[in-house]
Parts: structure tokens; C-alpha cells; sequence
């Protein structure tokens, strides 16, 4: 990889960071604030924190572009690349709107998968990816079209709404990402894909200077344009580098939550309840939430459950499942 391509990845760091710290007093001017639910105080906290991700992936993607067209003379992989940016920016305004009017107006649950579909297009006009998958007992099959008609665009709209779903605590939804997004970008330039290595070092370096506002106590809040975003990155870098099974494997934790919101018909909070000293507690009688499994399995550790440990956690948790993926497909 020509070292070159590490300004693409400072780009998308500084401008991530800069956008940020320019963002957070802007949004609290313009009201665009959310209370941080799991604090005793409940204070204010600026949202929407996709815009400045956003401006930092894609510019560090824009300059990867341009040094492959005019420094590297090597334009083979701009179209995916584009694809790729046109299914960021697709998804990204739909999250953004339903920041602006979920809350407000309401986005129903069938609604936000359904306005996720348009995303998944420019990777499916272009054919992205492999269409022979190694499916269980059957071993390789060659899916031919079925794959970008049917498994780019459930990929990538099951990804975007599924990472929107593990969330609600300080740092949590940035610090799975960029576990998420460097695990692949790992596997993918030792398996030989060092273009989609180059997209997650650019989504890597974004999240981070992110992860340095929102980490407790938290004074941005991701959003969903954030985590739909985020999510449609990992389905289109898991497509490209034919990594699916390495994403199911991340996307363990999230198939948890999912089965334990369901038992609430997804109508429960994934909050903790907080004490006046701000340690957490089990909001429900039962349990709705993967987060508020780990609180009581901290009380019973530690004795109490502060939002730091229970973020802290969950990514030791992703973090484990990050190492086994890794060596189970390199080894």
C-alpha cells in the first residue's frame, strides 16, 4: 500500500474532528439536542454527530479518488468506490431525516428499512462483490444475479437498521464501529483487497476523532444518521472484500439485542435506570436490551454499574469476537 494513501486517512480524521468541534455549538444554537438519559441530571447534548462523520469519509474517499486518478493513474477501482460513496450519502440522508422527524412526526418501524432500500442500489447497479458464497451444506454456490438483486440489498439493509439498534450509551455506537470497520479493513489487505483496506482506514480514522466527543461523558450524540451510515459501511466493505461471514460474526451482539427487543415488540428503552450517584440499574423486570444484561452481570461483579463499564464491556465482548474472526479466516 503506497504510504501516500495515509493522507486520505489524516483527512478524514482532522476534517472528522474539526467538523465536530465546529458542530457541537452549532447544533445546541439550532436546539439540536437530546438528553443523555443515562446521567442523573439528564443534560442537553448536541446531536446528530453523522454530519461531521460524514464530511470527513467522504472527503477522505474524494482524495483516495483523486491521488488513484491523477497521481496513480490507476482508475480501476474508482466506480466501486463511488458506488460505495453514492450508498453512504443515500443512507446517510435518510438517517438524517429521521433525526430531523422520527422522534417528532414518527418513523414507524416498517417505514426506516423501507426508505434504507434506495441506498443499496448504486452497489447493485454495479455488481458489486462476489456472487459465489460458501453457504452451510450446500458448500459454493454461484448465486448469479440473485446476489446483487437480493443479497447486496438485504446486506446492506439489514446492516444499516441492525447497527442502529445496539446504541444509547456514551461511545457505544462509535467504539463497535471502529472495531467493526478495522477488523474487516484487517482481513480485507491480508486477503489481498487492499482498496477496501484503504476505505476502512478512512471510516476508521473519521470514527475516532469522533470517539474523542463522544466517549463518557459524552458532548456529541452519534444519531442515526450515524449508525445508518455506519452500518451501510460495513454491509458495502463486507461485500466488496467477500467477508459476509466475518460481519455476521461482529454482528453477533446485535442479533442478541434484536431477539431481546423483540420481547418488548421493540417498544422498550435500551437505558439504564440511574441513581442520583449515577450508577445504573435494570429498567425493566425482565430483560429488553443487551446493555441491560451486562448492568446486572456488573452489579453482580462489581456491586454497581456505572455507564463507562457497561459501554467498556460490550466492546471487550466485540473485541473477542473480533480476534476469532480474524484467525478464522486467515488461519
Amino acid at each position: 500500500m503506497n504510504p501516500l494513501l495515509l493522507v486520505s486517512v489524516a483527512i478524514s480524521f482532522v476534517s472528522t474532528f474539526m467538523l465536530a468541534k465546529k458542530w457541537i455549538p452549532a447544533a445546541r444554537r439550532a436546539g439540536l439536542v437530546g438528553k443523555d438519559m443515562n446521567k442523573p441530571s439528564k443534560p442537553e447534548i448536541a446531536e446528530m454527530g453523522g454530519v461531521p462523520v460524514l464530511g470527513g469519509i467522504v472527503g477522505g474517499i474524494l482524495f483516495y479518488i483523486g491521488l488513484n486518478t491523477f497521481l496513480f493513474n490507476n482508475i480501476s477501482y474508482n466506480l466501486v468506490l463511488f458506488a460505495t460513496m453514492a450508498t453512504v450519502l443515500i443512507i446517510a440522508i435518510v438517517g438524517l431525516i429521521d433525526d430531523l422527524l422520527g422522534w417528532k412526526l414518527g418513523l414507524s418501524q416498517l417505514q426506516k428499512p423501507l426508505l434504507t432500500i434506495p441506498a443499496a442500489l448504486p452497489m447493485m447497479v454495479i455488481n458489486a462483490g462476489h456472487s459465489s458464497v460458501d453457504l452451510p451444506l450446500l458448500g459454493v454456490v454461484d448465486l448469479g444475479l440473485l446476489y446483487p438483486m437480493l443479497v447486496v440489498p438485504i446486506g446492506i439493509v439489514g446492516a444499516s437498521n441492525g447497527f442502529n439498534m445496539l446504541a444509547g450509551y456514551n461511545g457505544l455506537e462509535a467504539g463497535m464501529g471502529l472495531i467493526i470497520v478495522s477488523s474487516i479493513g484487517l482481513v480485507s489487505y491480508f486477503t489481498g483487497s487492499a482498496y477496501v483496506a484503504v476505505i476502512c482506514a478512512i471510516t476508521a480514522a473519521a470514527l475516532t476523532a469522533f470517539l474523542i466527543f463522544n466517549w463518557y461523558p459524552a458532548k456529541i450524540f452519534p444519531g442515526n444518521g450515524f449508525t445508518y451510515m455506519v452500518g451501510s459501511i460495513v454491509a458495502c466493505i463486507s461485500i466488496l472484500a467477500n467477508v459476509e461471514k466475518l460481519a455476521i460474526i461482529l454482528f453477533i451482539p446485535y442479533f442478541l439485542d434484536f431477539l431481546l427487543k423483540a420481547r418488548s415488540k421493540m417498544k422498550a428503552e435500551a437505558f439504564g435506570k440511574v441513581d442520583a450517584g449515577g450508577s445504573l440499574k435494570r429498567p425493566y423486570d425482565k430483560y429488553y436490551a443487551l446493555p441491560h444484561v451486562v448492568i446486572d452481570l456488573m452489579i453482580k461483579i462489581k456491586g454497581r454499574a456505572s455507564e463507562r463499564e457497561v459501554v467498556s464491556f460490550i466492546l471487550l465482548l466485540e473485541i473477542l469476537l473480533a480476534i476469532f474472526g480474524f484467525f478464522f479466516y486467515l488461519y
